[in-house]
């Protein structure tokens, strides 16, 4: 099937009215220096609504798409007293039909992922799941990959999403539209009055990464590296700053917290992060990553080993989102190589290693 693409905005309106809709677009930010204003752009998946102009051309957002089911701050219940003096909890659960249009391979990757952390092993987290159950992935195929990307280094293919429910690949005139799912099957069904039959003239060129890491073994390696002096000589870089947490899409600590007011409160979650000094603290101020190395080193591991160990897949999916990010260009690339390179035997110098690239 085909979209033609003088057509997209006309299709994002008539969904507009029957879900909420977020597409990738650019955001102006303005910031303050000292006196000085200045401003830029950022970009994210917003709802689409009148006066927003998607952006299909951006090879990645610089805020993942992860709120959609995972809010940075989500309402979990309300508690309190009715007026007979009898305590209560309400769940609060706001799940609306959503449809996200343009995410990348490496953006639904990192939802198979989260649904790994909140579905699976006997749990179903009742926040997560009914957002889950009620979003539609329609992925948009790469059509080039950013200096930062290293999606296809982690087994992800950028030209397509498998488990996305409809996969898009842009042609000149048109999109071509295929169903991967039952639900992109209905949802295609229903689209058919701004569709066509046919396929692309010309199919566009398979897109690659140019940044590339060597990934296989990385896990088996760092098992044998967790009290490596590696891991001493990479942290003396960061600065704790929890940037890489919250730009990337697969990152999901939280914290809980309540708001209370006279008999009445609501208790919430948001996100966290592993690199913060308090996010491990415990009653009577106890804290086993109280120093900066065991929380890099946690960051790593978890992302590189202890997900594939549990749930069978990387939990980086190659997005670069950090490593542009990153004010001190800390950069797991460069961290793979270093973690490849490094001699197993910790009595060795590991400080080339550190500093090679």
């Amino acid at each position: 099937m085909l979209l033609a693409k003088n057509r997209l905005l006309e299709l994002l309106e008539h969904l507009s009215t029957q879900a909420r809709v977020y597409v990738p677009a650019r955001l102006e930010v303005a910031s303050l220096a000292g006196e000085s204003t200045d401003s830029g752009t950022l970009s994210h998946f917003v709802q689409y609504a009148a006066g927003v102009q998607p952006d299909f051309e951006l090879v990645n957002t610089t805020l993942p798409p992860k709120d959609m089911l995972f809010p940075q701050t989500q309402k979990m219940y309300r508690y309190g007293f009715d007026t007979d003096g009898v305590p209560y909890i309400d769940p609060i659960h706001d799940a609306d039909e959503v449809v996200v249009f343009g995410l990348r391979s490496c953006d639904m990757a990192s939802i198979d992922c989260m649904d790994q952390v909140f579905l699976t092993k006997g749990y179903e987290d009742e926040f997560y799941a009914p957002r889950r159950q009620k979003l539609l992935c329609v992925a948009l195929a790469c059509g080039q990959a950013a200096e930062s990307c290293f999606c296809d280094s982690m087994g992800i293919d950028p030209n397509v999403a498998a488990n996305a429910d409809i996969q898009l690949v842009a042609g000149d005139e048109a999109f071509s539209l295929s169903a991967q799912t039952e639900k992109g099957q209905a949802a295609l069904s229903q689209w058919q009055a701004f569709l066509s039959a046919g396929e692309l003239p010309v199919a566009p060129a398979p897109t690659s990464c140019s940044l590339k890491v060597e990934a296989n073994g990385l896990k088996d390696k760092l098992e044998q590296m967790y009290e490596h002096p590696l891991w001493e000589q990479i942290s003396k870089k960061c600065l704790t700053c929890g940037t890489c947490t919250f730009v990337c899409p697969t990152c999901h600590c939280f914290d809980i917290s309540q708001s209370n007011r006279m008999q009445m409160g609501e208790r919430f979650r948001s996100w966290d992060s592993c690199m913060f000094f308090d996010y491990t603290e415990m009653a009577g101020h106890h804290n086993p990553r109280a120093a900066k190395m065991p929380r890099v080193r946690q960051r790593f591991m978890h992302k590189l080993c202890f997900f594939e160990e549990r749930y069978g897949c990387s939990l980086c999916v190659g997005c670069g989102r950090c490593v542009a990010q990153c004010p001190v260009a800390l950069d797991i690339t460069v961290l793979i190589d270093q973690i490849g390179a490094a001699p197993l035997d910790e009595k060795q110098d590991v400080e080339g290693a550190v500093h090679a690239g």
